[in-house]
């Protein structure tokens, strides 16, 4: 139950995060982002996706003070 509870999960999470990105918000797969269309090497910097999630995931899960 636990397996395709999760299974079920992961599908729903890729086709609803599609259709929101194409429905709702309009996202274009080329549209470039800010960091690298601005980049200048102090503020708009490109990273790894590694990094990001690193982040994101402190900031989301409150688990700052403990990284």
């Amino acid at each position: 139950m636990m397996i395709l509870s999760f299974a079920g999960y992961l599908i729903m999470y890729n086709l609803y995060g599609r259709y929101i990105g194409k429905k709702i918000f309009n996202l274009a797969q080329k549209a470039g982002i800010p960091a690298v269309e601005m980049e200048d090497g102090v503020n708009y910097v490109p990273t790894k996706k590694e990094v990001i999630f690193g982040h994101i995931f402190t900031s989301i899960a409150g688990t700052g003070p403990f990284v």
